[in-house]
């Protein structure tokens, strides 16, 4: 029974320095993102500025796009998705000068702020939604 109990400990062990390791790495991947930049500002700050400064760019319908195109990330990330989202595609509107947030800017942020590792659950969110993407493959 002594035997049961230490191999119990040690595989805990294993388990929560390995839990601790993945933690921390997530940890260091955000601390980086608030780490300023050459230009004195983090990733974090300019995705609030793009976001703060293309407010009144955006409509209701605008909104409710976006919304259903974070519909799949999980509910505990969403609103990080959104705002990083959000933010690319507010600064591809104040690029362009844009009066409001069209359609070809949501689609182009949206593609530009996904990571490539998650481009093919992208595309198939843009099938099932039956938009056509030949426009914007050299994004991806």
């Amino acid at each position: 029974m002594q035997d049961f109990f230490i191999w119990f400990i040690i595989f805990w062990c294993v388990v929560l320095i390995g839990l601790f390791g993945i933690g921390g790495f997530f940890m260091f991947r955000k601390f980086l993102k608030v780490f300023p930049k050459a230009d004195g500002k983090s990733t974090l700050d300019w995705e609030e500025h793009y976001v703060n400064e293309s407010l009144h760019l955006w409509n209701e319908e605008a909104r409710e796009l976006l919304n259903e195109l974070v519909s799949p990330v999980p509910e505990l990330f969403r609103d990080v998705a959104k705002q990083k989202i959000g933010a690319k595609i507010g600064q591809l509107a104040l690029e362009d000068r844009a009066k409001a947030v069209s359609f070809d800017h949501i689609i182009r942020g949206y593609i530009l702020a996904t990571p490539k590792r998650d481009h093919k659950f992208l595309r198939r969110k843009l099938d099932s939604m039956e938009i056509d993407i030949t426009p914007y493959e050299h994004l991806f």
